[in-house]
């Protein structure tokens, strides 16, 4: 009988873990069974794969299945676009026909079974068809957020080496709109690789140029004659998704359709809590892993309605509009990143706006991409009365690693400012730089023990040596996460973010994110960064830039007093934290992470490239700014008073 208690899956899975999938697996419909051990290691490299030799597809599982098992009327895909002021729902039967059609203009086009295709297109219906098109033939897709610099995506070009690329005319933000079909072009020029086609969508905001045979309407290809699913093996690639690497080259993170499809299809009741015909909203963009397994992906495997989202959490129209359409959608779970929530606390501080509207369909918000200190958590429990469960993953991972399994009986109840416990599949131990395992309550190195569970990246696209050297090498028979925590006394584990976020002051190994945690609670503060630059004296110390919340009027002096002072109580003089400064904003990645990195180059005055990543490049100019005027670094000090500082 399969475990249903939370102890007992987690046993089992790192008893047995061949077992333990098989069963899983069972839960999808197969072209061809995977034959036992579900799970093997490749001869040449001994890196894991499951389910080799079984066959199957994920656009089939995602639409076809459902439409043969009395889904076909079942709204599949909500697509709400404040930004646009449409609405638009589509029945699992009318997806399943857009996305044949799709995948018949595709192959009319050349796309064949191990071809790619990069999808560089917002949050938009078509974008999720054209994902499912090139699923249902076997082609692997690359979804590139939709506004990348020409550079960056004539590197995932050259690298992809795609047959063609799919684009929007344009993307829209709250306040301008973006024409992508220039970018594109641009970035046709600087690649060495020249696909073959770019298929265009046009949209009303702004619409391209086309000159044939090159470039082709997105709409001709939605003529062609619907073409059936193809088998693929399991351990086929479904998609690259690319994420920044230390080289400034980025990393081509691949997924398997076996593998992926029997961890998410699992993680949607187990984790999540969600069945099937309910309304799950991932508040994410179709450019990151978030939007790739639970807007599209996930959702759709488990029979569940989906949310896509054109927009963002403020300022369309306003702090409310995430709750209005929890609302307007019966959405049951909510997962979103705790940079959205910040955002929304500073507006409407108080929560009003969560009050105009009736959420009683909510069961629970989920929070990841990034560290959810404690005041934000706690903020948005009060707000909206439900559970909120911060939970752990990567885009390596696919899916979580740590969270609160809301699905499974006699789970351990979340706890503000842990990730939870690991999911089953997951050894994951809190390390020491011997890769011995540390006391609880000692901060270390996040590790999980081989064979990572189905659903995680086998490799690196075209690229065995960077996966083994990034991921394999720092502790030999384990997966080296790149962060650092802790587990306490009750097994809850405590993410404290990038291990280059631990600082060394004077000797003292100190965690930033412990600190934001303490100036996240003030009450004048929305959100924070907590830097660790470069001091003669001490080795580094830390360094605090908060945004305020909205219609605080404290001054920055005794705003800096009090935060220095929380500090000190809180960790000790140890920490040396004696400088917060008021930002209007911090600069972030699309998907909400702050960029803490690039912060301390500029702090140290080092030679940094603007990541690719980033929502705002002028926000890095605002914050140089107000660095200088602080002299919060040697970049901003005179050279004669750098050791007394």
């Amino acid at each position: 009988m399969e475990p249903t208690t939370y102890a007992a899956a987690h046993a089992a899975s790192l008893a047995d873990p061949d077992a333990f999938w098989a069963v899983q697996a069972r839960q999808l419909q197969w072209f061809q069974e995977p034959p036992r051990p579900v799970l093997s290691q490749d001869a040449d490299t001994g890196f894991y794969r499951w389910f080799r030799g079984g066959q199957l597809n994920t656009a089939y599982l995602c639409l076809d299945y459902h439409v043969a098992n009395g889904r076909a009327g079942q709204v599949a895909l909500v697509y709400d676009s404040p930004v646009t002021q449409t609405l638009r729902r589509y029945t699992y039967e009318e997806l399943l026909n857009l996305t044949a059609r799709f995948a018949g203009g595709l192959r009319a086009l050349g796309v064949e079974k191990g071809d790619r295709v990069i999808i560089y297109m917002p949050n938009m219906p078509e974008a999720v068809v054209a994902m499912l098109a090139c699923a249902r033939l076997g082609a692997i897709h690359s979804v590139v957020f939709g506004g990348f610099a020409p550079h960056e995506l004539a590197m995932r070009i050259d690298d992809a080496q795609p047959r063609l690329i799919i684009c929007a005319s344009a993307g829209i933000e709250i306040d301008k709109v973006i024409p992508y079909k220039p970018l594109v072009d641009e970035a046709i020029r600087q690649a060495t690789y020249q696909p073959a086609h770019v298929v265009v969508l046009q949209r009303e905001c702004a619409t391209a140029e086309l000159h044939a045979p090159h470039d082709v309407d997105y709409q001709q290809l939605l003529q062609a004659e619907p073409v059936d699913a193809v088998p693929v093996d399991a351990t086929d690639l479904l998609y690259i998704l690319y994420t920044s690497g230390t080289t400034g080259k980025p990393k081509g993170v691949v997924r398997d359709h076996g593998g992926h499809a029997v961890a998410l299809k699992y993680s949607m009741s187990a984790i999540y809590g969600v069945q099937p015909g309910e309304t799950f909203w991932a508040a994410s963009d179709i450019g990151w892993a978030v939007g790739h397994s639970y807007i599209v992906y996930g959702p759709l495997l488990h029979g569940c309605t989906t949310v896509l989202f054109e927009g963002k959490p403020v300022r369309t129209p306003d702090a409310g509009t995430f709750w209005r359409v929890v609302q307007d959608h019966q959405v049951r779970v909510l997962f979103t990143a705790p940079t959205a929530i910040r955002a929304i606390k500073k507006e409407d501080h108080e929560g009003a706006l969560a009050r105009k509207y009736d959420l009683s369909s909510l069961r629970y918000l989920f929070l990841a991409g990034e560290r959810c200190d404690p005041a934000t958590y706690d903020w948005a429990g009060q707000t909206l009365g439900v559970p909120v469960v911060d939970h752990w993953w990567q885009t390596e991972s696919g899916w979580p690693m740590l969270a609160t399994m809301v699905g499974l009986a006699d789970v351990p109840p979340p706890r503000a400012g842990s990730a939870g416990h690991p999911v089953p599949g997951y050894d994951v131990q809190i390390l020491d730089e011997a890769g011995q395992r540390v006391p609880a309550d000692t901060t270390g190195l996040v590790a999980v023990k081989l064979p990572l569970p189905p659903g995680c990246l086998p490799t690196l696209w075209r690229n065995d040596a960077r996966f083994q050297h990034g991921y394999l090498t720092t502790f030999p028979g384990y997966y080296f996460s790149g962060d650092g925590g802790y587990q306490d006394e009750e097994g809850y584990l405590y993410i404290m973010g990038r291990v280059d976020d631990v600082i060394n002051v004077a000797g003292h190994r100190l965690s930033t994110g412990e600190m934001e945690e303490l100036l996240a609670a003030h009450p004048a503060v929305a959100e924070c960064a907590v830097l660790g630059i470069a001091c003669e004296l001490r080795g580094q110390v830390p360094v605090g830039l908060v945004v305020l919340k909205d219609g605080q009027t404290i001054s920055e002096e005794l705003l800096e007093k009090e935060l220095v002072q929380r500090i000190r109580e809180q960790i000790g003089a140890v920490a040396c934290f004696r400088q917060a400064a008021v930002v209007k904003r911090l600069p972030k990645t699309r998907s909400g992470k702050i960029l803490r990195k690039t912060l301390r180059h500029l702090a140290d005055g080092d030679d940094f490239t603007v990541p690719s990543t980033i929502d705002d490049p002028v926000i890095l100019d605002e914050i140089r700014q107000v660095m200088s005027r602080h002299k919060m670094g040697l970049a901003f000090d005179k050279p004669e008073t750098r050791l007394s500082s």
